[in-house]
Formats: structure tokens, sequence, C-alpha cells
């Protein structure tokens, strides 16, 4: 008999089936034995006498055949997709054993582990159908971000992530060794982005990882992370690339709201809401006035705090009714040397980061592609342009007018689901003290 899933037991009344998974609890109650089992897509009450279930314990995985009947009204359990009905198992076979988990595995017993803790047993920590609940709304909300870009005309790419030169600046970087000599890690796929648009692909994107060499130890911060990234060419202004972002996140949201809404909220009482367009848009002058105004104090005049992000997010909330805002027009001392100047003011740049709840999740800005004036920025910035002469090598031969935007998703999980530390949303967290497992 072909195994099938436990949410497809209700289409099988009075029906034989095959299910195979993990043992979630035992109740043991005289002649009867209860015994929910889990897999992939639900939670199923199996009904079997003491002599077929044996010894089996919780997390221990097993397959076994079954009839589907209709639980009893008053046995009927409304928290479970499959609580109407229940398996009375025939037979059954154990397919691995278990020892007694270092940590808990059901979601009611997790506080009693640690952050680190379960950090360190992270394959059991994800057993929990919680948990797994993040990755399958990833993996949704991916599919609509390559939805919407493949629809909109993108081009794939996948960038090295070994360099000769750092991607983005001297700081934060990964140094290996590089066979007689050195490599670094790639801090982002910027340069090769921008190459792709001095060849003329007009429209990229890629998935792909990133690395920072960052001793944070905050609740954000990773030293290895999933960046999202895309680049285009002839834009007007930095507000092409908002608007392009703008579409995609709502058509990827909306895609997630549709199919998990009801999970979100179910588990994790957030109410996920679409935003509408356009997101509000304030520059950092104002956005400093605002805080100023708020009495939060400020710690450099062209950058924002955790903080400030938070009480910015907070006011925009209040005032705009919309969880995310685009702070414009970065001091061109906090941004890197490839963001374009105002015609009006070169002392800002044609740049954004958009905060979603106090959480900034994406970096953006219009790019310089005239050679002349990117070869005066890099010696600003004090800068050796022998360093960056592959780089600057794209610029030499026409390039088009071009912008485009990081988008960190592990962030946006966060939001998603109101969840305060990057290490519960990211699969295998990497920071300054964890490399295992």
């Amino acid at each position: 008999m072909e195994r099938i899933l436990i949410k497809e037991t209700t289409e099988h009344l009075n029906e034989k089936v095959k299910l195979s998974g993990w043992v979630n609890t035992r109740r043991d109650h005289g002649s009867i034995v209860f015994i929910d089992l889990r897999d992939i897509s639900g939670i199923v009450q199996i009904v079997m006498k003491p002599e077929l279930a044996q010894d089996i314990k919780p997390e221990w995985v097993i397959s076994l055949e079954g009839l589907v009947k209709e639980r009893p009204e008053k046995m009927v359990n409304p928290n479970l997709e499959t609580g109407r009905i229940e398996i009375e198992a025939q037979n059954l076979e154990i397919l691995s054993k278990a020892k007694t988990p270092p940590i808990h595995v059901l979601e009611k017993e997790e506080g009693e582990s640690t952050l680190e803790k379960r950090m360190n047993w992270r394959w059991l920590d994800l057993r929990k159908p919680q948990k797994q609940l993040i990755f399958k709304v990833w993996t949704l909300m991916e599919q609509g971000f390559r939805e919407y870009w493949l629809n909109h005309g993108y081009i794939e790419i996948h960038s090295p992530k070994l360099m000769s030169a750092p991607s983005e600046s001297g700081a934060e970087l990964f140094e290996v060794k590089y066979f007689k000599g050195k490599a670094y890690l790639a801090q982002s796929p910027q340069f090769y982005k921008q190459m792709a648009m001095a060849s003329g692909f007009e429209k990229v994107f890629e998935v792909g990882p990133v690395f920072r060499a960052n001793p944070s130890f905050t609740s954000r911060h990773d030293t290895e992370f999933t960046g999202y990234d895309i680049e285009i060419s002839f834009i007007a202004s930095h507000q092409d690339i908002i608007r392009a972002e703008e579409e995609a996140l709502v058509f990827a949201l909306a895609k997630v709201e549709e199919r998990y809404g009801e999970e979100i909220e179910k588990n994790y009482g957030r109410k996920l809401i679409v935003p509408r367009i356009p997101f509000p848009q304030i520059t950092m002058l104002e956005a400093k006035k605002i805080l100023s105004e708020l009495k939060v104090k400020s710690e450099q005049d062209g950058d924002l705090t955790p903080e400030e992000e938070r009480k910015l997010s907070e006011w925009i909330l209040k005032e705009k009714g919309h969880e995310f805002v685009f702070v414009t027009e970065y001091p061109k001392g906090v941004r890197p040397f490839y963001h374009m100047r105002l015609e009006n003011n070169s002392g800002l740049t044609k740049s954004f980061d958009l905060l979603w709840s106090g959480l900034e999740i994406t970096t953006g800005a219009q790019r310089e592609h005239r050679y002349e004036i990117l070869l005066k920025q890099v010696k600003e910035k004090g800068l050796k342009p022998e360093t960056l002469k592959h780089y600057l090598n794209f610029f030499k031969y026409a390039c088009p007018p071009h912008g485009g935007f990081g988008l960190g998703p592990s962030r946006m999980l966060m939001k998603i689901f109101n969840i305060n530390n990057v290490r519960e949303v990211t699969y295998i967290y990497r920071g300054v003290k964890r490399l295992t497992p």
C-alpha cells in the first residue's frame, strides 16, 4: 500500500490507509492506546491495542496501516484539521527508535529549553510544526518573488562568492586562503549585478548566500545569510527602484497571506497585512526632524539607530496607517562610493532603506554609471582605484543608468511572524560564536 500524508486522511473516510511519521504523544487508557502521529502535513490521532503499540515512545518513527473512522462527537478535536477522524491501526512497523531528546519537542514545553540549547539541537527544534511553518512560508514567499521577477522580464544570475577584492568595503570581510594567494567571501553580488547591466541584461535578480564578518551579537545580525538582489537598467531615478520593490513585495506577501494567513495568526498571533501601494516615503532629514520632536536620541546625523527605526515606524503607523516606510536621501558619508548623488545637492545620495515595523529589510539606490564621476567618488572615499580596476572597467565602455536593492528574506520572516530574533527564522544560524551544527 502506498503511503499518504496525514492531511489527506479526511478524504478517505471508512477506507484503509498507510501513514508514516513521528510519534508526537502517547496516551495509555487501559485496553486502548492513543497516539498522535505527526508528519510534515499535520497530526492525526491513532487508536490501537497495547500489544500493537508495544513500547513505542514520543519521537520514534513508525509506519502503520489502519482504517479511517469518524470520531464520536464528544471526541472531536477542533484544533486539528483531522480532528473529526481517527485511524484504527491494524498493523504497525517501527522504523527508527529515539533516545530521550535533549530538548523538548512539543511547542507547549519550548520555554523549558533555552535558545542556545535549541540551536545546539536545531534539527530536533525544527521538528515542531510551528517551526516548519516558517520554512513553508519562506518557500512560498520566494516563489512569489521569483514569479514576479520572471513575469517582468528579469534574468536570474548566479554570481561568484569568492572574490579577489571586497565587494562593498574593506570592513566585515572573511578572508580565505586561495591556493598560493587569498580571496574574500562575497559581502553581496553588487559588483556582478552591475556588470550584468554593462552586459546589457537590463533586469536581473539573484537569490544567494551573503557573508559578513560582522562582530555583532544582536538579535538581527548573522555572518551568513540569504540575500535577494535585483538590478534594473534605464531608470530615471531611485524612485523607479522603489516602485519595483513595492510591487514585488505586495505580490509575494499576498500569496503568503492567502495560503498561510490563518495559520500564521493561529500559531504566532500575527495578523499579516498585505501593504497598500504606494508606501510612505520620508527623507533622512525629515526623519531626523520627526525623531527630534519625539525626543528620540540621535547618535549620527545621517543614519538611524535601531531605536530610531522603531520609533520612526511607530510614528508612520500612527500617522499614515502603514507598516512600511522608505527613508530616502542618505548623506554620501554613510553610503558606498557607487551611490549616485542628487543633482541639486551633491552631499546627498539617490538611495533608500525600507523599514518594516521598525526593522530595516532593504537597502537600495541608483548607482553612478558614469566612469569619470565614479572614479572621482572612489578617490573621495579614500579607496585605491587599482584595487577596483575590474569593477571600474565595467563603466569604461558605456553602461546605462541603473539601480537596484538588496532585500533580506530572514528579516522579512521576522516581521511576517512577529519574531524578534533572526536565529528563529534561519534554518541553520551562523554567528560570531556559532559554526555548528
